[in-house]
């Protein structure tokens, strides 16, 4: 397992923080390999299968960033090996603003969060996008697919993360009202 995405563990602006902030002992390059991979570990990979939403950050070419949430339940992303996942785009309101983003700047960053136990995993990478092939045929009826390229995967501590409690899906709120 690699510690180092490309460019380092950390670019200078992250170095520097750390260096003001004096926390530059807490990664040591054993703390570095342990929690800063360029994988996502297949114990890890039900759990995203299953999760019914994750946050999506993108930026454009002139850095104006962007983060939007993706949903669809369970089953929203496909692991297609521990250094690649996918996830389809629905057609919303006919804005883009991720999809754009892309088009000028492949970098993504997605955050999965699990409400149920603080579990948190940053998936940072290099995003395309799909309209036919493989790819594209892994979810019937969407019109695009996105494939990330992993680069930099990074557990966090549930530490701060609220439990919360699913609401009720349309169908489910239709059926209460009778």
């Amino acid at each position: 397992m690699s510690a180092n995405p490309p460019g380092g563990a950390f670019h200078a602006g992250e170095q520097e923080a750390q260096r003001r902030w004096n926390t530059e002992a807490l990664w040591d390059k054993a703390r570095r390999q342990r929690l800063l991979w360029d994988h996502i570990p297949a114990p890890y990979h039900a759990r995203i299968e299953a999760a019914p939403f994750f946050f999506l950050a993108t930026s454009g070419a002139d850095g104006r960033c962007d983060c939007s949430f993706k949903g669809g339940g369970p089953g929203l992303v496909r692991i297609l090996d521990e250094r690649r996942f996918a996830f389809p785009d629905f057609d919303g309101n006919g804005a883009f603003m991720s999809l754009g983003n892309l088009l000028q700047n492949p970098q993504v960053g997605c955050l999965f969060i699990d409400f149920n136990d603080g579990a948190r995993l940053r998936v940072n990478g290099r995003a395309t996008i799909h309209e036919s092939g493989d790819i594209a045929g892994l979810f019937p009826g969407s019109p695009r697919v996105v494939a990330v390229d992993i680069e930099q995967v990074v557990p966090n501590c549930p530490q701060h993360i609220p439990r919360l409690l699913p609401a009720p899906l349309p169908h489910e709120r239709q059926e209460e009202n009778g």
